[in-house]
């Protein structure tokens, strides 16, 4: 099997979802379930690559015997249609799709509805697709048209991990959000929302990621000045795996205010850490934070909170009643140890990709993405 992904897929100085999820599948397809994985990284600048990166695609491509299974990262395969009609008839084609193109934040118009028309060209020369979420599969379906038998799902798998200590040890007021600085992940809505909060209030906000937009990191660390909040919030930059998870275990809290999430890795990888999460109600959050039963309780609960789009005074309410409130912090942490038991494995990644590798059909899609029935107060 051969594996078409974005170039810079082991270098973890360069850290995303896409690649994390793309390395760890590659692993289990190999060491777990015995596949011959063959990984072909691809330069270029993707969706939109320069025409030296289209024809280095071309060229992995035709260089891959016939009859092949080959899965494609969709970062890459869906912004290429005619490539995909080329190859699609000597090979399987699998596509895997983390986030629809035209559903990056700040994309000029036309350019998104570019996009989109060609990730729905592209995905009918695919013999399967395999969405990271439920709500992505979703999207692929009711967006583009495909069969609900050729979508996949495989949500990403987390891997074992100590419970975090930050929280009790500092009173929850360890802030963490892992996201790269780009305009989707809604930086600038968390510092707008801790300067509402009192002075009084003892916290600290870090924040890991890449920054691949440095006009976007600009303003971010513009936004933090003008609040005063230089000596609260912390920019980490990229961290390795082994840094990051002694983040995990320093902070107490996950923070997290997207405009939009496929699914949100860094979530579920809180809550492997036994961490509770504040995160907003876009997407496929919901499903990502899943919920958990308190002990002696029968009623399934978030191990966290989901906060309204881009809601600055939502977000001050939340975070400041997490501050004041240990009775809350102390409930929500038993919810996210309780929520950690229930994660899936990267193994059961692995063998949810498998299925399309191998042609089978999808299970059933449910009708409409996880909501929360939960309301902030």
């Amino acid at each position: 099997m051969y594996f078409v992904v974005p170039a810079g897929l082991n270098d973890e100085r360069r850290p995303s979802g896409g690649n994390r999820y793309d390395r760890e599948l590659a692993r289990e397809l190999s060491d777990g379930l015995g596949w011959n994985v063959q990984v072909r990284p691809v330069a270029g600048s993707w969706p939109r690559a320069a025409p030296d990166g289209l024809r280095e695609l071309s060229s992995i491509l035709e260089a891959i015997p016939d009859h092949s299974v080959v899965l494609l990262d969709g970062l890459i395969a869906c912004g290429v249609p005619d490539i995909m009609a080329t190859h699609c008839e000597r090979q399987r084609l699998v596509v895997l799709v983390h986030l629809p193109l035209a559903d990056e934040t700040g994309l000029d118009p036309q350019v998104a509805r570019a996009l989109d028309r060609a990730e729905r060209e592209a995905l009918g020369y695919a013999s399967a697709a395999v969405a990271t979420s439920h709500w992505t599969a979703l999207q692929l379906t009711e967006r583009h048209g495909l069969p609900g038998a050729r979508v996949h799902v495989a949500v990403p798998g987390v891997h074992p991990s100590p419970l975090a200590s930050g929280g009790t040890l500092s009173g929850g007021r360890h802030l963490l959000c892992v996201a790269s600085t780009t305009e989707r992940k809604g930086h600038t809505t968390l510092v707008s929302a801790l300067a509402t909060l009192p002075r009084d209030l003892p916290w600290h906000l870090k924040v890991a990621g890449a920054e691949p937009d440095p006009a976007y990191a600009a303003r971010l660390r513009a936004s933090i000045a003008e609040t005063g909040l230089v000596d609260r919030i912390s920019l980490l930059g990229p961290l390795t795996s082994t840094e990051l998870d002694a983040e995990y275990r320093w902070a107490g809290l996950l923070v997290l205010a997207s405009d939009n999430e496929p699914y949100g890795m860094c979530i579920t990888e809180a809550l492997a850490h036994g961490l509770p999460v504040y995160a907003s109600d876009v997407g496929g959050i919901p499903e990502a934070m899943g919920h958990a039963v308190f002990p002696g309780e029968s009623e399934p609960k978030r191990p966290g909170r989901l906060i309204p789009q881009s809601d600055t005074t939502a977000w001050g309410d939340a975070l400041g009643e997490w501050m004041r409130e240990p009775v809350l912090r102390d409930r929500l942490r038993i919810l996210a140890k309780q929520r950690q038991r229930t994660l899936p494995s990267w193994h059961s990644t692995a063998l949810k990709v498998q299925g399309a590798l191998q042609g089978r059909p999808s299970t059933p899609l449910r009708n409409q993405p996880e909501r929360s029935p939960l309301k902030l107060r």
